[in-house]
């Protein structure tokens, strides 16, 4: 079953006790969790949490509201699944190595730490900022039907925010590729060859007519042209539903190092005009 990181940050700019609130509340929220672990660092001028959180698809509505409720916290949230590897692992190492693990079913214990730590902090008026891509901090990607061009997954740019999703726009997720890649993705239900049509290291999109629901999560296995295969799960973020464009994008969600190394050797190839 996928996994899906998920983070929030505070510093002195924070309420303790609405934090501590916040954190109580995860499991009432994330009711469509199998398993849920905390990671608590406490920084010297922040604290934050990490939420890995099994699920058989992904609980966007329950994400949502734990993104608002942590705005209103004074914290910024971030969708950690959705940032390239690379990335995902720096961010984690600075703002949570040598965090506390907590489980699912200890949030209050989680909460009091943090609540205790950020009383301690001096008074901020900005928010902590999340990770950065590019030298921004990331966000995250839209995901509305809209039927733009073959769109693949990726977050833009946005600064000292809570991290949810802007208006489309040109600052994407790395760059995309046109490609003509051979396929396969499974539902519980369903098994389909296809194409990829273009892709980054977000993600890919697909022309099919077998269009998964939004959040719901398939097994990829892509096949690419110097025999090496891209295969793992993915998340359905985005469908273009037209007879003839139409089709699904997928977000990448993967961990896996050689999983990460193989689609950059060939995003590698492709930018200097070899795949």
């Amino acid at each position: 079953m996928p996994v899906f990181g998920l983070a929030a940050l505070w510093n002195g700019s924070a309420p303790p006790e609405r934090v501590a609130a916040w954190v109580e509340g995860i499991g009432e929220v994330l009711t469509s969790a199998q398993s849920l672990q905390l990671v608590v660092a406490l920084r010297p001028e922040e604290a934050g949490i990490e939420l890995k959180v099994e699920a058989p698809g992904y609980p966007r509505s329950a994400v949502e509201r734990l993104a608002e409720d942590a705005k209103r916290s004074g914290g910024t949230f971030v969708e950690l699944w959705r940032l390239p590897k690379a990335e995902r692992d720096a961010f984690r190492a600075a703002a949570f190595g040598g965090g506390t693990t907590f489980r699912g079913d200890e949030c209050s214990a989680a909460a009091r730490v943090l609540q205790q730590h950020l009383a301690t902090l001096p008074v901020s008026s900005v928010r902590p900022a999340g990770p950065t891509v590019g030298g921004a901090a990331a966000s995250v990607p839209p995901t509305s039907p809209k039927p733009v061009e073959a769109p693949a997954p990726s977050p833009s740019n946005q600064t000292h925010q809570v991290l949810v999703r802007p208006p489309e726009g040109p600052q994407r997720r790395g760059r995309r590729f046109a490609v003509k890649l051979e396929m396969e993705f499974r539902t519980e239900l369903d098994f389909v060859r296809e194409h990829a049509l273009n892709i980054s290291n977000g993600g890919l999109f697909v022309r099919t007519a077998h269009r998964p629901l939004p959040d719901s999560v398939v097994t990829v296995d892509v096949k690419l042209p110097n025999g090496e295969r891209l295969q793992g799960d993915a998340v359905v973020v985005h469908v273009v539903d037209d007879p003839y464009t139409g089709g699904v994008g997928l977000a990448f969600l993967n961990d896996d190092a050689t999983f990460s190394q193989t689609l950059d050797d060939y995003l590698a190839s492709l930018a200097g005009g070899v795949g």
